[in-house]
């Protein structure tokens, strides 16, 4: 894999400043100097690959063709076992043009119901595009279960409803250093990491 050197320049691919914060932390040990899509005002491609992976690939190289920097791009989101994974790589979507996350995690208990099947999973992967095509990829996934009510202000996202297994937190709840312990995005920028060392 081509490696990044410390102190250039990468691009994170979103204009989600909550996920440019997190990623910040993640990315210390490398030594890079971040922008984003956001901060550059590049726009958000179409993302219509049928899973993670496909879109993660599509954003880095978006920004990282509009921008000429290396661009680092994760596609995630949050998957319901009685939902049948749902609401998956839809799960920005589930938000509304408006991203309003507490519709979405309210649409995600009115579908669920009844149903005694709580397991839940967070899945992050991770794409380093190149200007010339060249990527990476990785994946990371965190296990756990939708609960409700919504619990903690944290994070972002579907983040208070999901309890990650060996916690009695959700991911709303914990401090910013707990959560990368050990999250979905934690365990792909940890293959990353080590990728580039």
């Amino acid at each position: 894999m081509r490696k990044l050197a410390p102190g250039q320049r990468l691009v994170i691919a979103t204009h989600n400043p909550g996920k440019l914060r997190e990623f910040a932390t993640l990315l210390a040990p490398l030594g890079v100097e971040l922008t984003s899509c956001g901060e550059l005002g590049l726009p958000e491609p179409e993302e219509d690959a049928p899973d993670f992976i496909g879109n993660a690939r599509i954003k880095a190289l978006a920004a990282a063709t509009a921008s000429g920097l290396p661009a680092l791009a994760d596609d995630s989101g949050f998957s319901v076992a009685a939902l049948g994974g749902a609401p998956g790589v839809f799960s920005a979507r589930w938000g509304g043009p408006s991203k309003d996350f507490a519709a979405a995690m309210a649409r995600v208990h009115a579908e669920i119901g009844t149903n005694p099947d709580r397991r839940a999973w967070f899945s992050c992967a991770l794409c380093l595009g190149w200007p010339d095509g060249n990527t990476a990829t990785f994946l990371g996934r965190a296990e756990g279960e939708a609960v409700w009510p919504p619990r903690g202000p944290g994070g972002f996202g579907y983040d208070p409803i999901f309890q990650p297994h060996r916690s009695s937190l959700t991911y709303g709840e914990m401090d910013a250093a707990t959560k990368h312990q050990a999250s979905h995005r934690a365990v792909a920028v940890a293959q990353f990491l080590a990728a580039n060392r």
